[in-house]
């Protein structure tokens, strides 16, 4: 029997942090969340969680600088960018850098459920 899927949602912004939360109890996905890059790295296991949805801009580390850890340290684990940015470079470095998905705020509900529904499925 798999486990459970878990999804990390790093987002600086309380009430987006907990929309997202909220919104993945539509799909009975366990959830944590951390306000900075910096958290989820200190919790950072391999394996602990399934996706991650980050934000770009944040204090410390942003969204981008986390997605090019990850990498450098091998895990494939798929990263969706929620962003209010929608300058065309950033979101060709995210892509280039190995995200999952970029999708820009105000988000879709049904958008990021079916990035993060495929996300999960690949895994």
């Amino acid at each position: 029997m798999s486990k459970a899927p878990i999804v990390a949602i790093i987002d600086d912004d309380e009430a987006v942090r907990e929309a997202l939360s909220d919104l993945l109890l539509v799909l009975e996905l366990s959830c944590h969340t951390f306000d900075r890059a910096e958290a989820f790295m200190t919790d950072y296991v391999p394996g602990r969680y399934d996706c991650l949805i980050t934000d770009v801009s944040m204090p410390g580390h942003s969204g981008l600088d986390l997605l090019q850890r990850l990498r450098d340290i091998g895990s494939s684990m798929p990263v969706i960018i929620v962003t209010a940015d929608t300058r065309p470079a950033t979101r060709s470095r995210a892509m280039r850098g190995g995200a999952y998905a970029y999708l820009t705020k105000p988000i879709e509900s049904e958008a990021l459920l079916r990035h993060l529904q495929s996300a999960l499925r690949r895994e």
